[in-house]
């Protein structure tokens, strides 16, 4: 009884987080702008640290958090795949390449055909 009453608050809590970092990703976009005048670099600081005080916010909360589980799992995921060597890629490269020629040829060569073979029906070969 009191998982549903604990995931209800954290419901609640995570609608004013999300709120939150909406208003400040607004505030930081409007003061981006508003502040033309001063320096580019200073501007972009100033969003940057508000973006990334933002993001800070939005991990907090359940969908931040399974986000940011999914980000490890994927960067481990990332880390165990077996990468082709510079042969092999280069291998798999030119029979792509060669792949692709041959498929054009026989493409090329079955439109001439139909377009003689239609030429030669309608009467416009010559």
């Amino acid at each position: 009884m009191s998982t549903k009453t604990d995931a209800a608050t954290s419901d609640k809590l995570d609608f004013f987080k999300w709120l939150l970092v909406v208003l400040l990703l607004g505030v930081g976009i409007v003061s981006f702008y508003y502040f033309a005048e001063h320096s580019l670099l200073l501007r972009v600081l100033g969003l940057l640290l508000v973006m990334g005080f933002a993001m800070l916010i939005a991990s907090t909360t359940t969908k931040g958090r399974s986000t940011l589980k999914f980000l490890r799992d994927s960067h481990l995921e990332v880390r165990r795949v077996v990468w082709p060597t510079r042969q092999e890629t280069v291998q798999m490269t030119g029979i792509v390449f060669v792949m692709v020629m041959l498929v054009a040829l026989i493409i090329w060569l079955v439109d001439s055909i139909l377009f003689w073979l239609v030429r030669w029906f309608t009467g416009q070969g010559g």
